[in-house]
């Protein structure tokens, strides 16, 4: 299974694929494009992956939030290319009997992700274009 799409996301289909019976809970995060980071406009992002390594780096991700959350299911995706502001650039689908576990399991995602896998995007506005991604701060 790929991590990495260019299609736009279907986040419900993201979410079917993941719930049991046993499930009580789903969370699902959608970052989204917005159009503004750290004071600057920005009209569109340009998303790009070396795709062996973070396909690694994301199954690395995923299995050790399945270990720290044992009956949480976890499924997530990441648009690459070209998107505008208001499309989804990630999706992150998290199931679990109960939701607290399923809340911090889908954080706990974010944030590694965020950390570790090497995506990068370049945003476009008014004034020109500027790469920034996880090589440039980790927050």
């Amino acid at each position: 299974m790929s991590f990495f799409t260019n299609a736009p996301i279907d986040s419900a289909a993201l979410v079917r694929g993941i719930v049991r019976p046993s499930d009580g809970a789903t969370v699902l995060f959608e970052g989204v494009v917005r159009n503004h980071n750290e004071g600057k406009a920005v009209q569109s992002i340009v998303y790009e992956a070396y795709l062996p390594m973070a396909e690694k780096e994301m199954a690395q991700v995923i299995d050790g939030v399945r270990a720290a959350f044992p009956d949480v299911a976890v499924s997530v995706v990441h648009r690459l290319g070209h998107l505008v502001v208001g499309d989804t650039s990630i999706a992150i689908a998290c199931a679990s009997p109960h939701r607290a576990e399923a809340f911090e399991a889908c954080r706990a995602v974010i944030d590694r992700i965020k950390k570790t896998v090497p995506i990068w995007k370049k945003e476009r506005g008014p004034d020109g274009e500027e790469w920034v991604g996880w090589q440039c701060k980790h927050d």
